[in-house]
């Protein structure tokens, strides 16, 4: 029940990593071993009483602080040092406009002040007067007037004076100091990139399928596309925050050194994407189950979660959040819908070596016949693994398109790539409830 812990099989465009991510470097899994889970949770005092012989003499280190050493050094998000960067303040929201111009302004220099428009010269005309010889009536006299050229120069051009652009300030906001949540954070810099069309997209093709969306979702979508948020270790899930809640300095600097690690790829696959994204036409009961999944996009993953507020998961405390079979659960399992019948009682098991081995062989569902709503599993060896291979799961949504907490959170994701490759099989727990029928 671990989250994904690298970009391989993560669904992110971004390649930049970091070390904060839950679980093992490498394959990392979503299904580990609970006695796992417990040992991490019990070192957790250990490490804090031998953390606490050497807090005297030294002071915290943010667990973003590579990400601030990143970003100030790139001259942004005052003040431009590590060690008086204030990581766990409050984000307000004039440092983000700051740091929201800052970024652009490196990603997208402002245009060059137009050259001045110099007038064309006037070529220098010559002017000949010629006088000729005219006889006077005088028998012994003759008047001659000899010819004169006279060289008339145009003066030189004016050149008008260049009229100097507006020095490139940030906007000033209204209430500078006001705090800002994650989703607004995810908002803003999805806007300075360039990939507000992206985010409108997404949130525009699941409303053309009937599903009634949050006002993040695009931004949502886009931002984890981008790998813009971070999966802090199973012992911090503490520190996880929802996307309602007040984002920190230290989310926003991990989030602008993402930004500042990109390639200069990102932003157009992350359009292309969008530029495609459409869901297939679907019935009230796929409706129903992808608008439960769609509203909790954004919501972070946290070892063992099932809930959307405050929980407790092995003498962790968490704001709220799933991992990936207790997204599953909680969108199957926990959501009530009118008419249901025993749809909450197909899925028994709570991780995904229990959830996938309840489906016999004969029922699985292989790629090419997935349908929305299906429940996928993915395992080490594909279609070959057995259950207990089974180390991450989600729900499909169609057209190559899948929901699923991981990495970075709930979030869209393509069955691609890797997810392609390690796909097992799937289940369909609206018709194992008699509920597929249009």
């Amino acid at each position: 029940m671990a989250a994904r812990s690298s970009s391989e099989g993560s669904g992110v465009i971004s390649s930049f990593t970091t070390t904060q991510a839950k679980g093992e470097r490498g394959r990392g899994r979503c299904q580990l071993m609970m006695d796992r889970r417990l040992l991490v949770v019990a070192l957790v005092p250990v490490l804090a009483l031998a953390g606490t012989a050497t807090a005297a003499s030294s002071s915290p280190v943010s667990w973003a602080a590579p990400q601030i050493r990143v970003v100030t050094a790139a001259g942004l998000m005052d003040p431009k040092d590590a060690a008086s960067f204030r990581a766990a303040d409050p984000l307000t929201a004039q440092s983000l406009e700051n740091l929201a111009f800052g970024l652009k302004q490196r990603l997208v220099p402002p245009p060059l002040q137009p050259a001045p428009v110099v007038p064309p010269v006037v070529p220098t005309v010559p002017s000949v007067t010629t006088t000729q010889p005219t006889p006077t009536t005088a028998a012994t006299t003759t008047t001659t007037t000899t010819a004169t050229t006279t060289t008339t120069t145009a003066p030189p051009p004016t050149v008008p004076a260049p009229t100097p652009l507006p020095p490139a300030v940030p906007k000033q906001v209204a209430n500078p100091d006001r705090p800002v949540t994650i989703a607004q954070l995810d908002l803003r810099l999805v806007q300075s990139l360039g990939l507000g069309k992206a985010a409108n997209e997404f949130s525009a093709g699941a409303r053309a399928a009937g599903i009634k969306v949050p006002g993040r979702f695009g931004t949502e979508v886009v931002a984890r596309l981008l790998g813009l948020r971070v999966n802090h270790p199973a012992s911090e899930d503490s520190l996880e925050l929802l996307p309602q809640d007040p984002a920190t300095r230290a989310e926003a600097a991990y989030s602008a050194a993402q930004i500042l690690q990109f390639h200069g790829f990102e932003t157009q696959s992350v359009q292309s994407l969008a530029d495609s994204f459409a869901l297939p036409e679907l019935t009230d009961w796929q409706r129903q189950i992808l608008a439960t999944a769609f509203a909790r996009v954004g919501m972070p993953y946290i070892w063992g979660g099932t809930s959307d507020g405050p929980e407790t998961e092995f003498g962790v405390s968490s704001r709220g959040g799933y991992d990936c079979s207790g997204f599953v659960w909680r969108v199957y399992k926990l959501a009530s819908y009118p008419g249901e019948g025993n749809l909450a009682s197909v899925l028994r098991g709570r991780t995904t070596f229990q959830m996938s081995a309840e489906v016999p062989r004969s029922q699985r569902i292989g790629l090419p016949k997935l349908q929305p709503a299906d429940v996928i599993f993915f395992g080490d060896r594909g279609p070959s693994s057995q259950p207990s291979q089974v180390g991450h799961m989600g729900i499909y949504v169609g057209n190559g398109w899948f929901m699923h907490s991981s990495e970075y959170g709930v979030a869209l994701a393509r069955l691609d790539g890797w997810y392609a490759r390690e796909f097992a099989w799937a289940r369909r727990p609206l018709a194992e409830a008699g509920l597929d029928r249009p």
